[in-house]
């Protein structure tokens, strides 16, 4: 029997990357779609350098539709598609919207046109736990509601959801999870592949890291009057390859027909929240660099706490988060010196 192929687009992503190396560990092919905007062709040497494997690459913006269409002619034998390409940053989102939806939306219903002129066709979706907003209890169901969205680029994840969920009522034989994601953190083991944030990260993880290599002054923390334990914000820091691997089993259960609707929604988490403070501590700890960082203000549209109850996917998706915060901030800050490395290789 031939190797399914599997198409993942944003496959030389941060995320999208990791997945594509445990696909490929579990015998699958795999075909990436990426138009590189926020990624670069690295990212495929590190793939293959882990898993002895180059995976099919076609460099394709999927705004534009037509390309889209060729691709499916091309590729006549897939049926499986993990969707991850997509802009992702909250503060360009509000400063330009109509970038988020038409990225966000457009390419996500050209995909879904295409998969649904197939027979049985299967979709991963990346969500996020941003269509939760401030959750009105801890921790996070999939029964919590959705909140109306904090920002252009959260409403994109719902707004996406919700397509999804009407193309499942209308085909039947179209089935599709969506996973909503806490907060990604760390890299490959092996520093081959991991997060690079063009510009000035959005993230925390990545700002500490670049912050003890010298790349930053020094950290900001955003408030430290929030109502938690040591007064910052609390999040689900969760390594990106138990996401990766998270993925291959949301697929697994559609292909053998264990879903119990063909739209179905998974919260994707360890299931334990930890504050910046204690997030700078683990750094420090498994680095021994001493971070520099001071207190600054609440930063808009930040939320007190969000950490998932991860329940749901431990007992349907057969899989749970088995590292812990210290391996994800080890393996960052191992990426992060690889990075340094490489630059000044370049230079």
């Amino acid at each position: 029997m031939k190797t399914k192929r599997i198409l993942v687009t944003g496959g030389l992503g941060f995320i999208g990357s990791h997945t594509v190396v445990a696909l490929q560990n579990e015998g699958y092919e795999v075909v990436i779609i990426d138009n590189l905007s926020n990624s670069s062709l690295d990212v495929l040497a590190g793939i293959t350098q882990i898993t002895g494997k180059t995976p099919e690459f076609e460099n394709i913006d999927l705004r534009e539709k037509a390309a889209v269409k060729s691709f499916f002619d091309q590729y006549t034998d897939i049926e499986d598609v993990i969707h991850f390409a997509a802009s992702k940053a909250v503060g360009e989102s509000v400063t330009n919207p109509l970038l988020y939806y038409e990225n966000n939306i457009s390419t996500l219903v050209y995909l879904l046109h295409e998969l649904n002129k197939k027979e049985g066709a299967r979709f991963i979706f990346s969500s996020s736990c941003t269509v939760y907003g401030q959750a009105d209890e801890l921790p996070i169901t999939e029964d919590a509601p959705v909140k109306k969205a904090e920002s252009p680029y959260g409403n994109t994840k719902q707004i996406g959801e919700e397509i999804i969920h009407d193309t499942c009522k209308t085909n039947v034989d179209f089935k599709a999870i969506s996973l909503r994601y806490f907060n990604p953190i760390g890299a490959h083991p092996t520093a081959e592949i991991g997060e690079l944030p063009i510009g000035t990260p959005q993230n925390l993880v990545p700002f500490i890291t670049q912050t003890a290599i010298g790349k930053r002054e020094e950290l900001s923390v955003f408030g430290d009057d929030y109502p938690t334990n040591d007064g910052t914000a609390v999040r689900d820091y969760i390594h990106v390859m138990d996401l990766a691997e998270a993925h291959v089993h949301a697929l697994q259960r559609l292909m053998h027909g264990k879903e119990k609707n063909n739209y179905e929604v998974f919260n994707l988490g360890t299931g334990k929240g930890n504050s910046v403070l204690e997030v700078i501590n683990s750094f420090e700890k498994v680095s021994g660099e001493k971070l520099p960082h001071k207190i600054v203000g609440r930063r808009e549209g930040d939320i007190t706490a969000a950490y998932a109850d991860t329940t749901k996917a431990n007992n349907e998706l057969n899989w749970k988060a088995e590292r812990t915060l210290d391996d994800a901030l080890k393996s960052a800050w191992k990426w992060q010196q690889v990075v340094k490395r490489k630059e000044e290789e370049e230079n």
